[in-house]
């Protein structure tokens, strides 16, 4: 079984401050070790990262253009969290800092999902499951 250790989310932004001073409003915090001109290192959880990187900076890892996430979707990041009102309290910093909603929130009791999309079109879904609640067919 293969089994990692952390994982990295490398996340192209058009403006590194504004994406800083958006996802700070959101409470997250940066690792300084990992952070200057060009790059930061959100913590979202214990070993969970994103590395937000400028567009000129995250082309030096690609050979094919930066996708502009306004216009297409690279990826959803899902964030699972421990309660509903966790869900709602990250999606109302979300919003409160400049985020969208880029689609309605789904409800199948067991499973509670919001989303946002990022100042640079980046879409992410907070959400909480109850196992236990789950339904078994």
């Amino acid at each position: 079984m293969t089994k990692i250790n952390q994982i990295f989310i490398n996340l192209p932004v058009k403006d590194l401050n504004k994406s800083i001073e958006f996802f700070t409003k959101m409470g997250f915090t940066f690792n300084a070790q990992f952070t200057d001109e060009n790059a930061t290192c959100m913590i979202i959880g214990e070993n969970m990262f994103a590395m937000l990187l400028t567009e000129k900076y995250f082309s030096t890892f690609i050979t094919k253009p930066v996708a502009d996430a306004k216009k297409a979707t690279e990826v959803i990041t899902a964030l699972a969290v421990n309660s509903r009102d966790e869900v709602e309290s990250i999606i109302e910093k979300a919003f409160a800092a400049g985020g969208k909603q880029y689609k309605d929130p789904i409800d199948y009791g067991w499973m509670y999902n919001r989303n946002f999309e990022d100042l640079d079109g980046h879409q992410w879904e907070i959400f909480y499951m109850d196992m236990s609640a789950m339904p078994t067919e």
